[in-house]
């Protein structure tokens, strides 16, 4: 089924659009053909001539990411990453800079912004272990670190310092806690560059950072972004996971975020970390740190944590076959193994405290229960590179850390090899992922973060397409048919991330989809819409629907749509758009709605298949795949879901 194609259509159809031809239309004095001047004076006082006149909606997405680590992290500079927080925002905003690795990189365009999320933990350690400072040299560990690192034991060492990092043995004088003077001078640092770089319509540099939480190994961090400068960040040190001045527990985050705007009068907002390193602890259902969840639980996080980091390297975490076997795409970029230091291994009941579908439809069970939605987070993507080089697509990937830069040996190393668990993940299964898109009226700190706290965001797994979803009540095919759609949109019904109001009698939710490919990028395959709900009986439902897609296939007998087809030619890593489309857009409505039950629903994209990073390295550095290997794929977006409630 080809797409209606963004063409414009007669006034009749959309007069608040086309207002010229409307108001001709609309005062043609009968008699004489002349337009009544006196009408259309006043409805030019109601209405300016320019459409785009007096609009008070987002125009564009940004693109950037939320989750980049330099060698300030402990865990990137062990893995030998040095570059700074500078270097890394210099290389967001388009410069060429040279990796760890010792290779010049550059993006193939800028990102619009970049929050460089060091490490809360021992921030700052690594550059002043790497510069040789004195108060590490007159401790006999750090002197011992430095020798070896000098004498090109670098691996070694770090292994020896992450080590006792995580068992808790790490000399108490070389943690660098807040309140020292090496961790102060650490955090002004990441602060005075996102000053440096951050140019208001051209470029925002975040300030924020990554809280750190293990958990028995289970992953739970999250990145804090504050919407303020340097006034009021400077004012704090982050949030650690070591009491007494810390936590792994979100609750007590949640409490320092509190006390952070309470004192500085600023903002600042919590995106939980992909959680599928988390052993099924991310999204509980029952209990939390030895509490049962309850309607304050519920209360704070929906307030806090208004976004969630859907994919990144480490794993996709949209969906998961075992949650959703009807779902043919769920499978993609799958990490489902274990924990994050490998200790624990994966097992299926896990998995529905991990992927974000059954977190949102978790979110509706425990909303009935108390009060509150703790789920109801939008979506972004984003890296958590600890190279210092944030968000870079498959033809151009620096890897997860500095050792996964590119060479011929990498797709055959391991990230995770755990000898006692028998868990072992290869280079070649991370990814090279993604981006957050953000639909704010500017490039401002305060217009991006303001669209993050009201979750008008989406996802991409790499690619920059444009993405749009509303939903409402009276959206006809006509809105389909129009290069704006987010007139129509934001007129009849509200944006991804939003709360549609209760069902007028006897109508069902009807939804305005857009999508245009990235302009380097590939075509698009398919446009579709999950949705999630908890039926009468409070068992928790959801269904994949295929919207609108390319060419002329038709869905067989048991709804499933024919495959796109595939134009990779793995020999030369290289694809061609003579499939797929490049804009799709659609008007649905809801065959299955219940009016009486809550709802969810997002939009997920999908592309043609494209070469995938480990297809780029076979063929620049003559890389052989090991078996299993994954050689294109199918990237995507995810939009932030739109509610509905009874």
């Amino acid at each position: 089924m080809k797409s209606p194609t963004f063409i414009p259509v007669l006034a009749a159809a959309l007069p608040t659009i086309f207002l010229p031809l409307a108001l001709h239309a609309q005062n043609t004095a009968a008699d004489s053909g002349t337009l009544d001047k006196s009408k259309a004076e006043a409805n030019q006082k109601e209405r300016p001539y320019s459409p785009y006149a007096d609009r008070n909606f987002p125009s564009r997405p940004f693109f950037g990411d939320t989750h980049l680590h330099t060698g300030f992290s402990m865990d990137a500079g062990a893995f030998g990453c040095t570059l700074t927080p500078r270097d890394a925002l210099k290389f967001a905003r388009g410069e060429q800079v040279t990796a760890s690795s010792g290779q010049a990189t550059r993006l193939s365009r800028p990102l619009d912004f970049l929050v460089v999320a060091d490490h809360s933990d021992n921030m700052g350690f690594f550059p002043d272990l790497f510069a040789g400072k004195p108060e590490i040299l007159a401790e006999p560990m750090g002197k011992k670190w430095y020798d070896m690192i000098k004498a090109g034991k670098g691996a070694e060492a770090a292994l020896d310092i992450i080590g006792q990092f995580s068992q808790g043995t790490f000399p108490e004088k070389l943690m660098y806690l807040p309140g020292t003077r090496p961790y102060k001078n650490a955090w002004q640092e990441t602060i005075d560059a996102a000053e440096q770089y951050n140019e208001p319509g051209r470029f925002t540099a975040f300030i924020g950072y990554e809280w750190t939480s293990l958990d028995k190994g289970n992953n739970l961090h999250r990145n804090v972004i504050f919407r303020d400068n340097a006034d009021k960040a400077s004012e704090v040190v982050p949030f650690t996971c070591y009491p007494p001045m810390g936590s792994i527990n979100p609750v007590d985050l949640w409490k320092w975020m509190e006390s952070y705007e309470e004192k500085t009068g600023g903002n600042v907002l919590a995106i939980a970390h992909n959680g599928n390193l988390s052993n099924g602890t991310m999204f509980p259902v029952e209990e939390a740190f030895g509490k049962e969840l309850d309607a304050d639980y519920a209360r704070e996080r929906a307030k806090w944590e208004r976004l969630y980091e859907t994919t990144q390297t480490k794993g996709d975490g949209e969906a998961h076959p075992f949650l959703s076997p009807n779902d043919e795409f769920a499978d993609f970029e799958t990490w489902d193994k274990g924990n994050l230091d490998a200790s624990q291994p994966k097992t299926n009941d896990m998995l529905a405290g991990e992927y974000t579908r059954s977190a949102l439809k978790n979110g509706l069970k425990l909303q009935a229960k108390l009060g509150t939605n703790p789920y109801k987070f939008g979506l972004v993507g984003s890296s958590d590179a600890h190279t210092g080089l944030p968000a870079m697509a498959e033809e151009n990937f620096f890897g997860k850390t500095t050792p996964m830069e590119p060479s011929a040996e990498r797709m055959h190393s391991t990230f995770m090899d755990n000898k006692e668990t028998g868990i072992t993940i290869y280079d070649w299964e991370v990814g090279a992922s993604g981006y957050a898109a953000v639909w704010a009226e500017e490039n401002t700190r305060a217009s991006i973060w303001d669209a993050m706290q009201r979750k008008e965001t989406y996802a991409t797994t790499g690619s920059r397409m444009i993405v749009r979803f509303f939903g409402g009540w009276d959206f006809d095919e006509a809105d389909a048919h129009t290069r704006n759609p987010a007139f129509a949109g934001y007129e009849k019904g509200v944006p991804m991330g939003a709360d549609m109001r209760k069902a007028p009698a006897d109508k069902s939710p009807t939804f305005l989809v857009a999508a245009m490919k990235d302009p380097i990028g590939a075509n698009l395959d398919r446009i579709q819409i999950i949705k999630g709900w908890m039926d009468s009986s409070g068992e928790l439902q959801e269904k994949v629907y295929d919207v609108v897609w390319s060419g002329d296939r038709k869905p067989d007998a048991d709804g499933k749509l024919p495959s796109v087809g595939n134009t990779v030619d793995l020999e030369t890593a290289t694809w061609t758009n003579t499939i797929g489309e490049p804009e799709l857009i659609s008007v649905w409505e809801d065959p299955d709605f219940d009016a009486s039950l809550h709802a969810f629903y997002y939009v997920r994209v999908l592309e043609i298949p494209t070469p995938r990073w480990t297809a780029y390295d076979a063929v620049r550095l003559g890389s052989k795949p090991l078996e299993g290997t994954r050689m294109t794929i199918n990237e995507r977006a995810y939009t932030s879901p739109i509610w509905y409630n009874p």
